[in-house]
């Protein structure tokens, strides 16, 4: 592991603890003495992303997790929460069958897990996802989790 400030590639780790599904280790430089944090993860058998226009590039749990905080943002939802998210989507992902999936289903399968977790969450993140354009398209995403007709007034009509 090379140190983030000589790049020297030798430290010594001074303390290890879990930190969810992954090893937290507390690292030393052995030139320049300075510490820094390391989190090591099992690498997973995640299939690779083929995008729209047909590029394919690995999973990245890190856009993932970008992606739910943005749409949990300002929501009453932990950081434990979110990473539980993420771990629940890849498991999903890891059962695909094939070494590629579309990543329509990666959104798919993200929006699923936001819905059981935040309903906000869920709109923020299909508004975005699917290309919203219209309030009929919100109303459409909104209907469903509401289980009640939703009135036909434009925003900032009359409803008489």
């Amino acid at each position: 592991m090379r140190c983030p400030s000589c790049e020297h590639a030798e430290s010594k780790v001074i303390d290890s603890r879990t930190a969810g599904d992954a090893i937290r280790r507390r690292r030393e430089c052995l030139s320049c003495t300075e510490r820094f944090t390391t989190f090591e993860r099992m690498e997973r058998r995640l299939p690779w992303v083929r995008k729209k226009t047909g590029r394919k590039e690995p999973f990245s749990r890190e856009k993932v997790l970008h992606g739910l905080m943005l749409a949990c943002r300002k929501r009453p939802i932990e950081e434990g929460q979110l990473e539980d998210m993420v771990r629940d989507i890849e498991a999903r992902l890891e059962t695909a069958k094939g070494t590629e999936v579309d990543s329509d289903m990666v959104g798919k399968v993200v929006m699923d897990v936001l819905r059981g977790v935040d309903d906000v969450a869920y709109v923020r993140f299909a508004s975005v996802y699917q290309n919203f354009e219209s309030v009929e398209q919100f109303r459409d995403a909104i209907q469903p989790l509401s289980g009640a007709q939703l009135d036909q007034h434009p925003v900032g009509g009359d409803p008489q």
